[in-house]
């Protein structure tokens, strides 16, 4: 018989927080996928839980080798378990591809829902939460994260980000920059452990809040662009295309002519605008 593929959430931080249905599935599963094997131990002592299977590590740096493997068990008939650190599994976290070879090879894959950082701090950060986009980590270059940062402006959702306590003054200033300092946001530390915190302010404002290191698991979260700063943004990134077109060569009222085909503006102003800049 098939065996199955089960992910379940755990605790981000309260251990209360766990479901039975967790604590039934680690022990009864055949297999536990972990990404750190000692925490699911760890946890498992907490909550009174005994794993009666066979405990395999399962990260980003060995889930394409142990991926195949594990499908091979559950085609052998295995019940296995997927947990990550924190959280569920495959949302930022080691799990999607497991998923898709499971399947791809047919092989039942449910879902023990649970905790999650990223619903935790939408819901406590105060803004819109009927339309968000979960963006996950920044890059790291600080040129990949300004093109990223760029292109996520005019975005109307909430945007939902993961950071390190040790980069998250970087990034709030590049958020304020790219974003504009005025608009609205939430700095989530430490969810629903003993000391969370939630501060709530403009991206200035919390660039300024957090300018030093701060300690603990954070969740960003920012209101997205609403129709008069996506239409300010718009305008501004089509002066910068202007802009560089002029720099490759171009005479500048061709490039504005260019870009004002494109985008729909005008191309007087697109001109003005560029020439103004560069004066």
């Amino acid at each position: 018989m098939t065996g199955s593929i089960v992910l379940a959430a755990t605790p981000i931080g309260n251990d209360g927080d766990a479901s039975p249905r967790l604590r039934a599935e680690i022990a009864t599963a055949d297999v536990i996928a972990a990404e750190d094997t000692r925490r699911l131990l760890n946890l498992a002592a907490r909550l009174d839980t005994e794993p009666r299977g066979r405990l395999l590590s399962y990260y980003e740096h060995n889930e394409a080798e142990r991926g195949p493997y594990l499908i091979d068990l559950a085609r052998e008939g295995a019940h296995i378990l997927m947990v990550s650190d924190a959280g569920m599994p495959a949302v930022s976290d080691p799990g999607y591809r497991l998923v898709v070879r499971a399947r791809e090879a047919d092989i039942p894959v449910t879902v023990v829902p649970g905790p999650s950082a990223v619903l935790t701090a939408l819901a406590a950060s105060g803004l819109a939460s009927d339309r968000f986009s979960f963006e996950g980590f920044l890059p790291r270059k600080e040129r990949e994260r300004d093109e990223y940062l760029a292109e996520l402006a005019p975005e109307s959702r909430t945007m939902i980000f993961f950071e390190s306590p040790r980069r998250l003054p970087e990034s709030l200033r590049a958020l304020a920059q790219a974003f504009g300092p005025e608009r609205r946001g939430a700095v989530c530390r430490e969810l629903t452990k003993t000391h969370e915190e939630v501060v709530r302010a403009s991206l200035g404002e919390l660039a300024e809040r957090f300018a030093q290191d701060v300690l603990g698991e954070i969740v960003i979260v920012i209101e997205g662009a609403d129709g008069e700063e996506k239409s300010r943004l718009a305008f501004q990134r089509a002066v910068a295309d202007v802009k560089e077109l002029a720099a490759l060569g171009l005479r500048g009222k061709d490039a504005a002519g260019f870009v004002a085909a494109r985008t729909g503006l005008r191309k007087n102003e697109l001109y003005r605008a560029a020439t103004s800049e560069e004066s």
